[in-house]
């Protein structure tokens, strides 16, 4: 599979809210594939489909070498005080801003074969999941931020050379 291409902040497919995957189409395969290659690369905690411009439900993740993914994900629980962490993002390149996040976080959905699956942690397992849905509903992390955090990181953005 080729790699493909990140879509950065401003593409207006991160701000869409991503269709419910109809298993069984040939392209979900090949998503799935790609979402997975694309998460084994250096630095990738998570990718979501929307993140290489498909508007559809579905994730890849890669948190201390356990690599998998999850069709139609719903965060189905987080708990705990909510902790401020630094979190980056590949649609955003170069910067990580401190933003509140759960400690524990699950997430439901299915596998290729419609087969029900569930993935939960803690710390940046957690993180990752939480962050993930965020992208499928169209959220970027910088939305969580506080007020003036996001001021400052909207300044530094818009003065990054890929922005």
């Amino acid at each position: 599979m080729a790699e493909r291409a990140i879509r950065l902040f401003g593409d207006p497919v991160l701000r869409s809210v991503c269709d419910p995957v109809v298993l069984g189409e040939p392209r979900v395969t090949s998503l799935i594939e790609d979402l997975v290659e694309g998460v084994t690369l250096p630095g990738r905690a998570g990718l979501a489909a929307n993140q290489i411009g498909v508007g559809l439900r579905a994730f890849s993740y890669n948190i201390d070498g356990d690599i998998g993914y999850v069709i139609n994900p719903v965060l189905a629980e987080v708990s705990g005080e909510p902790e401020l962490v630094d979190e980056g993002c590949l649609s955003v390149p170069g910067f990580f801003f401190p933003r509140l996040r759960y400690p524990f976080a699950r997430v439901t959905g299915v596998d290729l074969d419609g087969n029900s699956i569930e993935v939960s942690g803690e710390g940046l397992m957690a993180q990752a999941l939480q962050h993930e849905v965020d992208h499928l509903d169209g959220h970027l992390y910088i939305e969580g931020l506080a007020p003036e955090t996001k001021r400052e990181a909207m300044r530094l953005i818009r003065q990054a050379p890929w922005y």
